[in-house]
This record gives C-alpha cells, sequence and structure tokens, in this order.
C-alpha cells in the first residue's frame, strides 16, 4: 500500500509539474503582434487570438460546454453541408454579377453600332439637335 500511495505522490508531483511547464509554454505563446492596419486585419488578429485559445482550453481539458459544443457543431455533417451550399450561392451570385456585366457591355456595344450606322447613313442625332 505504501508503494501505491508513494507512487501517487510521485504522479500528483509529476502532474504539478507538468502544469507548470504548459503555463511556460502558454506564456510563450503569447506572442507579438504587429499593430493592425485596417479594421478587417485587426478582426483577424482577435479571431486568431481566440481560436488559439480555444485550441489552448481543449487540449488542456479546461474548454467550458459551450466551446465545445461549437466545435462539435462545426464539424457535423449538417454545418459542412450549410458551408457548402454557402460557398455554392456565392459561386451563383458571382456569376449573376458577371452575367448583368456582359449584358451592360452588350447593350453598350449595340448602342455603338447604332450610333455608328446613324453616323455612317448620314442621321447624326446628337449633331441635328
Amino acid at each position: 500500500m505504501k508503494h501505491c500511495y508513494n507512487y501517487t505522490i510521485f504522479y500528483r508531483e509529476e502532474a504539478v509539474s507538468m502544469k507548470k511547464a504548459k503555463a511556460v509554454t502558454s506564456s510563450k505563446s503569447s506572442r507579438k503582434m504587429r499593430p493592425a492596419l485596417s479594421p478587417e486585419a485587426e478582426e483577424n488578429q482577435m479571431i486568431s487570438l481566440a481560436m488559439d485559445l480555444a485550441k489552448q482550453q481543449l487540449q488542456d481539458g479546461t474548454a467550458s460546454s459551450q466551446l465545445i459544443t461549437e466545435f462539435v457543431k462545426r464539424g457535423s455533417t449538417k454545418a459542412r453541408i450549410e458551408q457548402e451550399i454557402l460557398e455554392k450561392q456565392k459561386g451563383l451570385i458571382e456569376a449573376k454579377t458577371q452575367s448583368l456585366q456582359s449584358a451592360q457591355r452588350i447593350e453598350e456595344l449595340y448602342e455603338n453600332a447604332l450610333d455608328a450606322m446613324r453616323n455612317y447613313s448620314g442621321q447624326n442625332n446628337s449633331e441635328d439637335r
């Protein structure tokens, strides 16, 4: 029994020294960041810091139930499908935008062609008025 008790004490001392080592590594991870040049860059820095902290808490086993639930939801099949749908919707919006811009360019070309034909046939409307 004494041997088990000594082993337990040794194990606890080892665990305490491991916690101190983790604290040292976490202070090393508090790296200096250069100041953000825009609000978007500052937001990205804050997100990065929050993600680093969340990762550390998950690794240490100190993460809250809300944090764990958030990452479980992000990893679910439903979340992946929703992300895929959002990406496809984004592509669709970009295609519609390009189509509208193309239609505007075609309309301008038609107008230019009609103006050129009018000028060629001697029906220059802009000079007559």
